[in-house]
């Protein structure tokens, strides 16, 4: 790959203002795919995501008393930090979003790469919390980009968020209450430049293999399995399709078959 993670992390952010920024008053109220979210609601969440991540790296201490306090859980609190930013004006609330980002990639930079920094569950290297962080800006540009009715170009970037889908593949079980194989998986995905990207063993019997872009779509739970180019080999890799997710806590509705046909 030719970027880190940090400049990956840079670069996918700035696409994701791009997708925002000349939007007029009216576009920042639709509604997207996500059930009582609007365009609005997508901004006010990556902001409050960045701006924990932010306080991870910056202050690790301060982030662990706040994640010690929340009560309800992490999900409540998301929810909660919602009001927080959907009353702000699309101005405002967008030069909010741009301070958060840039102070957050800022002092994820600053971290040196070899140490780790406190996480929602575990602590994680600072790579690792950067590619969680496009993540968030893939899955949640996917609903803005849905509700205003666009279609996103991708670069080989999202190598690594495949890399970080991978690593987090047993998400998925948890979010259903069921214990994660043992046996590991061999993912072979195509990246936007033809690029394709191995993962896990090659003598593998569990396979899934497809569209990069696809299977960063499965992963986030923004499109159904049946309109993706992502197939799989082996009974456990087969079932795994089904409940894929890259993020954890609930798996949430996810999209129906042919909902953006």
């Amino acid at each position: 790959m030719s970027q880190d993670p940090i400049a990956a992390l840079t670069a996918d952010a700035k696409d994701f203002e791009n997708l925002v920024a000349d939007l007029d008053a009216a576009s920042w109220q639709l509604p997207t795919p996500a059930p009582g979210w609007s365009v609005t609601s997508q901004v006010g969440h990556l902001a409050f995501i960045f701006k924990i991540a932010k306080l991870s790296a910056a202050r690790p201490e301060a982030f662990k008393a706040m994640t010690a306090s929340l009560a309800g859980g992490f999900d409540n609190a998301v929810n909660a930090a919602l009001q927080d930013y959907i009353h702000d004006a699309p101005d405002v609330l967008l030069r909010r979003w741009r301070e958060e980002r840039d102070t957050s990639i800022a002092a994820l930079a600053a971290v040196p790469p070899d140490s780790f920094v406190p996480w929602l569950v575990n602590p994680l290297p600072p790579a690792v919390l950067a590619c969680a962080g496009m993540m968030e800006l893939f899955a949640h540009g996917q609903d803005i980009a849905d509700a205003i009715g666009v279609t996103r170009t991708h670069t080989d970037r999202i190598q690594w968020l495949c890399g970080f889908a991978v690593r987090v593949r047993d998400f998925g079980y948890e979010a259903h209450r069921i214990t994660p194989p043992s046996e590991e998986f061999h993912f072979e995905l195509t990246g936007p430049s033809g690029a394709v990207w191995k993962f896990g063993p090659e003598d593998a019997e569990q396979r899934i293999k497809g569209s990069a872009v696809d299977f960063c779509l499965l992963a986030t739970r923004r499109r159904h399995r049946d309109d993706l180019d992502v197939s799989a080999e082996g009974a456990l890799a087969e079932g795994w399709l089904d409940i894929a997710q890259a993020y954890r806590g609930p798996a949430g509705a996810g999209r129906r078959p042919g909902q953006f046909n």
